[in-house]
């Protein structure tokens, strides 16, 4: 691990702690970079009446860095080098004060000029990077879907490999890296106040979505104005169901663009990859998760694929997945995933 670590170094030092714009792109739209600091976080919430950090314009782009979250000495008795452990963590934990309810680090928010409620944030991501060469994976007593079986704490640091895109997990088990931010969100609406980082809701968040790589678009209802976006948790790779509460946890540089959309309507967040439609439920009771998952299905092939209701439900039974996208921060999240190869167009028939 050692051996990577002074290139991840000069990567960090190069960076600018703190948000700025970095240019204009070719059609116009301005390109922003965001960094986390004590002054550009929130620490376990989203919330319509958290300040802005960044202010937008709809379809410009912005790089977001965000943290793992875990303290410092935490990582260091785990036998993370010191050299290793980003100052912006540290800075951070020793002087942001408000917290909670939620334990997530999140970078933001970024208010999007023009945004309004019931308009949809369109998230493009359009990369995702490591910024550590470590991710760390651990469980605690009473959390978790085992809670009983493991009631005590343990944490394991998880080498990098960003050359080879592989985590050594243990010799003889490498595990591929597909990273992502296991939350991405907007405001809730403002009558909720501050709304925990842990479970996901109609703003997102805490999705812990594993399909939400680079390359997929992510669509969220917007609640409040400017919609304030946040992004975090980022995750090296992840399993479905997350079930011991963690993924590999590190920390990650995105880039989105952020789009306003006021010609769509959505009461729960959607996704689309290259290769899939995704419909996300999003509930306390998996069963319940997962007949919003199926409603949520049907309702978007009679929209946009023009098919029946019945053929719409029959379309869903014999080509889509239902995925268990994570069952272990209060309200569970099932995906459900719609081949987009089988909507063949009317010349290649």
């Amino acid at each position: 691990m050692k051996t990577v670590a002074a290139c991840w170094v000069l990567l960090l030092l190069c960076s600018a702690s703190q948000a700025q714009q970095a240019g204009s792109s070719a059609n116009g739209h301005a390109t922003y970079q965001l960094k986390p600091t004590p002054t550009t976080v929130t620490w376990g919430y989203y919330a319509a009446s958290a300040p802005p950090v960044l202010r937008i314009q709809s379809g410009d782009t912005v790089e977001i860095q965000t943290l793992l979250t875990s303290s410092p000495k935490r990582l260091a008795d785990a036998g993370v080098p010191a050299d290793q452990i980003e100052q912006s963590l540290r800075d951070i934990f020793d002087q942001v004060k408000d917290r909670g309810p939620g334990g997530h680090i999140l970078t933001g928010p970024v208010y999007v000029e023009g945004a309004k409620p019931g308009d949809v944030l369109e998230v493009r991501i359009q990369a995702i990077r490591l910024a550590i060469p470590y991710a760390y994976n651990g469980f605690a007593p009473g959390r978790g879907f085992l809670p009983d079986d493991y009631p005590y704490a343990r944490i394991k640091i998880i080498p990098l490999d960003a050359e080879r895109m592989v985590a050594h997990f243990a010799d003889g088990i490498e595990i591929p890296l597909h990273p992502f931010f296991g939350s991405l969100g907007d405001a809730p609406p403002d009558a909720a106040g501050r709304a925990s980082s842990g479970p996901p809701w109609m703003h997102a968040g805490n999705l812990d979505n594993k399909y939400l790589v680079a390359g997929t678009t992510l669509y969220i209802p917007i609640n409040a104005s400017g919609a304030l976006f946040w992004a975090g948790d980022g995750h090296a790779g992840q399993g479905d169901g997350e079930v011991d509460i963690t993924a590999m946890e590190t920390s990650l540089v995105g880039t989105f663009q952020l789009i306003d959309r006021k010609d769509m309507h959505l009461l729960w967040p959607r996704a689309e990859t290259p290769e899939y439609y995704i419909t996300m439920g999003i509930n306390a009771d998996l069963n319940k998760a997962t007949e919003m998952a199926v409603h949520q299905m049907i309702d978007f092939l009679m929209q946009e694929k023009r098919l029946s209701r019945d053929d719409a439900y029959m379309l869903s039974s014999v080509a889509a997945d239902l995925h268990i996208s994570e069952i272990v921060d209060g309200n569970d999240v099932v995906s459900m995933m719609m081949p987009k190869a089988i909507f063949v167009s009317a010349k290649a028939k």
